[in-house]
């Protein structure tokens, strides 16, 4: 990934690198203002000063406030699983996870987590993820079953799905009181033992 560019390439690349950054920062001054100011009590314009943009740029990547919540997927799960060859479900969400983690930076997932539990921690913006939760699961469903070659109906399918976030759930409570774990790698050793059958 990281070859000889063209010249158009490059300027892409390092556009999509400035985005990202932009994006990172909005996020990290938000969720900074959240936590000493409260969720309410922080303006749009507050985190687009803080972020050193405009409320306008804050737009392009948030369209309202409850979506620096909902928006920031972490792990970027999605994306990785649309990179994934066909097979089972449990093998195709085990690879997205590695995916996922593996596009970021150690300091951008310790950022992401830490997102990750304050956000659990205030009922706003829990209530903003559930309600966002139906819309992502359906979505990770649609994705799997076309990897795995059946109905996005499938109970086949919603076990496999129950299973893998019901572990990855079960894991992130023990990361977020053990700040110093390696996430990442459990949730891989985890999902390598869900994939094997359970099997000792």
């Amino acid at each position: 990934m990281r070859g000889e560019y063209s010249a158009g390439m490059g300027n892409g690349g390092l556009r999509e690198r400035k985005k990202a950054r932009t994006r990172e920062t909005i996020l990290r001054e938000a969720f900074r203002l959240f936590r000493e100011r409260g969720y309410n009590a922080t303006t749009i314009d507050q985190i687009a000063e803080a972020a050193e943009v405009s409320p306008a740029t804050f737009f392009r990547y948030f369209p309202t406030k409850e979506d620096v919540v909902t928006l920031d997927r972490f792990p970027p799960l999605i994306e990785a699983l649309h990179e994934q060859p066909p097979g089972p479900p449990v093998t195709v969400l085990r690879g997205a996870f590695r995916t996922a983690f593996g596009s970021m930076t150690a300091e951008e997932i310790a950022a992401g987590h830490a997102r990750e539990v304050f956000a659990a921690t205030v009922p706003e913006l829990v209530a903003a993820n559930l309600r966002k939760s139906p819309g992502l699961l359906r979505e990770t469903s649609e994705i799997l079953a076309g990897k795995a070659g059946c109905d996005a109906g499938d109970a086949r399918l919603r076990d496999a799905m129950g299973a893998v976030f019901g572990v990855v759930t079960l894991i992130w409570l023990q990361w977020a009181h053990d700040p110093g774990m390696d996430g990442p790698a459990e949730i891989d050793r985890s999902l390598a033992h869900l994939e094997s059958g359970l099997t000792p």
